[in-house]
């Protein structure tokens, strides 16, 4: 059965990527599994028929048969259980990969997002000059600590997994702001997700619903 994925309309992120479905769309590419996107407005995001399947109104969401999933990790995350590719045989390499993908949206990812918040939605706030360095500070305790952690090797824990996948993810929303440069093996890190096959894929399908080409998942 072919699933079925939700992604925007209209990507508030110009086709670079960032959105969400991205992860979605670069684990299923890795698997080699077909898909169909379904393009949602934001305003249809929040009618009911959406909410039906993602009750915060938000993308993306997967659809196979009587299943219904939102959350970008949650999904990648039945993608590597359903499929070979993403996910360690060895049971304790398989935790390892699992812990990982809870580490980059749980522990990574909030401050960025907030960093983000800060500058397009915060930005005319009297406070927000003050806050974003002590934001930025947040960011670079992390990025130094993941930047230990990864020292000169080439994935997170082996071979590439899930993982790997939901980091640089994440990490590729601190591309535009310099930050990332100020760590030689995690920008080489993220490069090397960028140049995977499946990757180069996924990031074609989602700038091409940014261009208006037909969409090819």
């Amino acid at each position: 059965m072919i699933p079925t994925i939700t992604a925007f309309e209209r990507s508030p992120d110009h086709g670079r990527g960032l959105a969400r479905d991205m992860r979605v769309r670069w684990a299923l590419e890795e698997v080699c599994q077909p898909y169909e996107v379904r393009l949602v407005s934001f305003s249809a995001m929040k009618e009911p028929a959406h909410r039906a399947l993602h009750p915060f109104g938000q993308i993306p969401t997967y659809e196979e048969g009587d299943l219904a999933l939102f959350e970008s990790g949650a999904i990648v995350l039945h993608i590597a259980e359903r499929h070979a590719g993403l996910l360690p045989d060895d049971a304790n390499a398989r935790a390892r990969a699992i812990t990982w993908m809870f580490a980059a949206v749980n522990t990574v990812e909030p401050p960025i997002l907030e960093l983000v918040t800060a500058k397009f939605l915060e930005g005319d706030r009297p406070w927000s000059k003050e806050r974003l360095p002590l934001i930025a500070d947040r960011i670079r305790d992390r990025l130094k600590q993941l930047s230990a952690r990864l020292g000169d090797t080439d994935w997170l824990d082996g071979a590439f997994s899930a993982g790997d996948l939901m980091m640089v993810g994440v990490l590729l929303r601190l591309k535009a702001s310099g930050m990332l440069d100020e760590y030689p093996n995690l920008s080489a890190y993220v490069s090397r997700g960028e140049a995977r096959p499946a990757f180069k894929r996924a990031f074609a399908d989602q700038l091409a619903v940014f261009t208006g080409e037909p969409q090819t998942g």
